[in-house]
This record gives structure tokens, sequence and C-alpha cells, in this order.
């Protein structure tokens, strides 16, 4: 018996995409897709989103579903994860929940109920992001909370006025307003990772890709439905340097060279959060078994 739901984690370019699309031929499954920034429409080649073709007609849920001006919203994605595995369990199917996104992952799988929020602490917090910039909020985090700002990207003002909007509501730490483990869906998590030089190599060759197969371009053609205005998804890794190529700030060689610098710090911060999970059977991405090995997990 396979468990209810499989989930495929770790950090980018470890091989996930590849290894889901074989556990869905061979277990009958449907992915459900873990990763925040895949979630916005025309955000393809920054985001290595899988090509129609590549998908190998195994169906995939939650690509595409936002515009690149709405702000990500984990509550939302929760909602609408557990109607797809909801709707894949009913039909005899096996759900395969495939990501980095930590926070998204854990949303879905355990019960998890999001703190409230406070439109003017909010608009203030947002304020000071638009007149300063992340880094003295993120400074304001790292003393109140270093375990929070440990996990988030000091460049990510989004997740870091929402952290520190938490802890002034609350009065506790916004990792003491994380719940406990506590499990909605019975599941079974597999991780890919890699060795990390050879992880390094794999990032460096999947952003000189990105820019060979035109993300300059692809974000050129997004400034029209808003990209700039997006308070998330211009903040995406590649995009953010693209878009300041675009804008003369820097070079194309510049914009490559950070967004693999960028990278490989989000890697490190996407290990810092998975590697604390004792549930993850966490097996090597670049293993000739790797297939066999996580069908040996699920059963």
């Amino acid at each position: 018996m396979v468990p209810r739901v499989i989930t495929v984690v770790g950090p980018t370019a470890a091989g996930k995409s590849a290894l889901s699309i074989a556990l869905a031929h061979e277990l009958g499954g449907e992915v459900i897709n873990a990763d925040s920034m895949q979630l916005y429409r025309g955000m393809d080649i920054g985001t290595a989103k899988l090509t129609p073709a590549e998908r190998e007609g195994v169906p995939h849920h939650l690509l595409d579903i936002w515009d690149v001006t709405v702000p990500a919203a984990v509550a939302e994605y929760q909602g609408l994860a557990r109607a797809a595995i909801d709707d894949i369990l009913a039909r005899g199917r096996v759900p395969l929940l495939v990501g980095g996104s930590g926070l998204y992952i854990r949303a879905v799988l355990e019960e998890f109920e999001f703190p409230g929020t406070d439109p003017d602490v909010r608009a203030r917090l947002e304020a000071e992001l638009a007149a300063n910039g992340p880094a003295p909020l993120f400074e304001r985090l790292k003393h109140w909370d270093p375990a929070a700002a440990a996990n988030i990207l000091p460049s990510n003002g989004r997740r870091i006025v929402r952290a520190l909007e938490v802890i002034e509501l609350t009065g506790k730490p916004f990792t003491a307003t994380l719940p406990r483990l506590t499990p909605h869906y019975r599941s079974m998590q597999i991780g890919v990772d890699r060795d990390t030089g050879e992880l390094d190599e794999r990032i460096a060759v999947r952003v000189d890709a990105m820019w060979a197969a035109g993300l300059v371009e692809e974000v050129r053609g997004l400034l029209p439905a808003g990209l700039r205005e997006g308070r998330t998804a211009s903040r995406a890794l590649g995009y953010q340097q693209a878009l300041a190529q675009i804008d003369g700030e820097i070079s194309d060689e510049e914009a490559r060279a950070d967004t693999v610098r960028g990278t490989r710090r989000f890697v490190r911060r996407q290990r810092s959060w998975f590697k604390r999970d004792p549930a993850i059977h966490w097996l090597d991405g670049a293993s000739d078994t790797l297939v066999a090995d996580a069908l040996a997990v699920t059963r």
C-alpha cells in the first residue's frame, strides 16, 4: 500500500522533477506543484517549470494559477493544494507533492493555522520596506527571532515583513507561532539532494541555460503584465537580476553570476529547513538507482 500522499522535496536543481515524473508513471500518480514561484503564470524559464512535453502526460496541478502582481499567500495555497490532493485521492490516484518551498509543503501536510494579520501594522512595515529596503527590517528580525531570520533570505522583504508583523501581533517569536507536527495527511516524504560541489555546478549550468533559453526576453514580456509591481514575483531569483539587467544596472555576466550566488545561498536555506524534519528519507539524486530507491521507500 502506498502512502496517501508522497512528497518529493529538497534543494533547487537536485533532481526532484525528474524523479516525480518517474514515480508518477510507476505509482499512477499526479503531481501537485509545491514550488512557490511556479505558481505564477508566465514565469516558466526562470523557475525551471517543466514544459507539457517534459511532463510526459503526467497531470500537474497548481501551475500558473496567479498573475505576477499577486503576492504569494501560503494560506491560499494550502486550501488549493488540499483540494487537489483530495480530488486525486477520490479518483484512486496517488498525490505527489513536489517542490522546494518548505513552508508550503508543511502547511499542506500538517494541521497548520495561520496567525492573523493587521492592515495597519502591515502597512507601516511595508512603508518602512519601501523607504529603506529590507536590510534594516532584517536586522530587526535577527534581533527578535534569529531562528526565523536564518530561514528567510535577507532580500525577501515580503517574508521579513510578515515575520515582524506576527511577532508584533502575538508578542512571540515568529517561529513560536508555527504549529507542532500534527499530520493532516498520512504521508511519505522523500528528499533528493546531491554533493554540494556537484549541486553548485548544476546551478551554474542551469542559470546559463536559462539565459540562453531567453529568460531576459521572458521578463520583458512580463513587464506589461505588472511584473515590476509584483511584490513576490519581481523578487524571484533570476527575475530580479534580469530586471536589473534590463534597466542597465548590471551587465549580462553580472546578472548571471548574481543569480548563481543567490541560488546557492537559497539552497543552503532549503537544506536547513528540510534537514530539521526527521520524517524525510534522503536519497542521492546522482544515484543510478534513484527511482528504485524511491519506490522502495514508498512500499
